[in-house]
């Protein structure tokens, strides 16, 4: 493995590595300088001391663990080219120390950074500004580091908190979820909605799995970084951010609470409107089923052109990029029924269907595998990736592999879930049916062992467990049941939870 065109002669012969998606996010907030006092990727007692105080071996406040997953054959290196996912050098890691985490027994490198060039990946490329690049206001500067977009109560409430204390305002998108150019594009449609020179810097930071305490720490943390002088939260924050008040780099500011006044027909201060005049407020949920009927987003809770960034980030369920992954044995009837549910939404119309049936998938978009177990993950990934990227764009990816892994099933299901919905069918005909069924023979050569490593036979499957892949949507035994009843038994799930129009 060696690192990508564009690199000094002295540095050719490093091996290269390509971070994932959050560790990316931490080297481009590591280079940037977003990260104070970090200077590279932690190490084994910095990050356990992280872990259990929230502060670096040194007694430095840090909130979250900074650390660089690599494969166990790059720790024996003293340097390493980390690069962006096209093969762009972004610098050097200086190896210090390569550690294996207790928890996952995955390896880690930790060092300090030489950086070779800005990341130029992402959206909104063009906004993002390292925290030296930005002017420092003489006076207060309010952030809001949002993965959210603001609706009206947010906007009322932050310009009262910035009137308040005399201050500018900086606006950090937060990148890194999963409608990262609708939130950027709904943050920039109400900029006329805010104080003057409001500035507006997508910074990438995804989400991580770390307590309401920590990412409001790692917020402030990066806050700062960028000149503010005060991190904004919601009100429905107000515990977490008496809790961390000692231990932040800025004072978290609660705003009060505001509601909408139905007599008036504006939102203010809840201390201001008559308790019969106070209307309940749209909540996530609710929010969330008009957007998937395609119901109208009322003005009174947001400003016209969030809506439509929201409608766009989650279109109604009917016109919503979908993905049906159909998995069991080999003779269980997935492939039947997948090719009739194919058929059955073609000849509804209105929707764009994409049928990737295992044994075609084999010979084409994964010709030259074998069926060892890494080849067969690597057979589902790449199924798991051409179906989001028809989801992606509105389609419906119909997927019918034998797929026996639910970790492997996981990793589509979260691939898929980033850009659309995804629905797992288990076709559970038991293994007895299948091998009377056995059409092809292949069962039993597996049982003479002609064929190694066979599903079922000589190698495990495993059944969708709600804990590991999210657990079967539906599950059909084809014993018994004719093609076209086990077809509608899918389309009815379908028409039930309005990705498909009633008949």
């Amino acid at each position: 493995m060696t690192a990508e065109t564009g690199l000094p002669d002295t540095l050719r012969d490093l091996p290269a590595h390509t971070p994932g998606t959050v560790e990316l996010a931490d080297l481009e907030l590591l280079l940037a300088g977003a990260y104070p006092p970090l200077k590279g990727f932690l190490g084994s007692f910095d990050t356990a001391m992280v872990i259990a105080g929230g502060r670096l071996a040194d007694g430095t406040p840090w909130p979250v663990p900074v650390t660089l997953a690599v494969p166990e054959e790059l720790t024996g290196h003293e340097r390493i080219v980390l690069q962006d996912p096209e093969g762009v050098p972004l610098a050097v890691l200086s190896v210090a120390e390569a550690w294996q985490d207790p928890t996952s027994r995955g390896w880690r490198l930790a060092g300090e950074l030489e950086p070779l060039r800005a990341p130029a990946h992402g959206p909104f490329h063009r906004l993002r500004r390292r925290p030296d690049e930005l002017e420092r206001p003489d006076g207060p500067l309010l952030a809001v580091a949002t993965r959210e977009p603001l609706h009206r109560k947010q906007l009322g409430q932050l310009r009262q908190v910035a009137e308040r204390l005399g201050a500018r305002v900086l606006v950090l998108p937060l990148l890194g979820g999963e409608h990262d150019e609708a939130l950027v594009r709904a943050l920039l449609a109400v900029r006329r909605d805010l104080p003057d020179g409001t500035r507006v810097v997508p910074v990438p930071l995804p989400p991580r799995e770390v307590d309401g305490e920590r990412d409001l720490l790692l917020r402030a943390h990066v806050a700062a970084a960028y000149g503010a002088t005060h991190l904004l939260a919601d009100e429905q924050q107000a515990d977490t951010a008496e809790k961390i008040a000692d231990g932040a780099p800025i004072p978290v500011v609660v705003p009060e609470p505001w509601a909408y006044d139905a007599d008036v027909e504006v939102w203010r201060p809840v201390a201001r409107i008559e308790p019969d005049h106070v209307q309940a407020e749209l909540t996530r949920e609710r929010l969330g089923e008009l957007l998937d009927r395609g119901e109208p987003i009322p003005d009174w809770f947001t400003p016209p052109a969030v809506a439509a960034e929201l409608a766009v980030a989650r279109p109604p369920k009917h016109e919503r990029g979908l993905t049906v992954f159909f998995t069991g044995l080999s003779g269980s009837g997935k492939s039947t029924v997948a090719r009739g549910l194919a058929d059955a939404l073609v000849e509804r119309g209105g929707r764009t269907v994409s049928l990737l049936d295992g044994d075609v998938v084999r010979r084409l978009l994964s010709a030259g595998l074998t069926f060892s177990r890494a080849d067969r993950d690597l057979n589902i990934r790449r199924i798991g990736y051409v179906a989001a990227e028809i989801t992606r764009h509105g389609g419906v990816a119909i997927c019918a592999p034998i797929a026996p892994y639910a970790a492997t099933r996981a990793e589509v299901r979260r691939m898929v879930s980033a850009v659309g919905d995804f629905v797992l069918v288990h076709v559970a005909t038991p293994l007895e049916e299948c091998e009377r069924r056995d059409r092809k023979g292949l069962y039993a050569k597996a049982r003479a062992g002609v064929i190694p490593e066979f599903t079922g036979i000589s190698d495990p499957y495993e059944e969708p467990d709600p804990a590991v892949d999210g657990g079967a949507d539906l599950r059909l035994d084809t014993t018994g049941l004719e093609p076209d009843e086990a077809v509608d038994r899918v389309l009815d799930l379908l028409v039930e939870g309005g990705w498909v129009r009633p008949a």
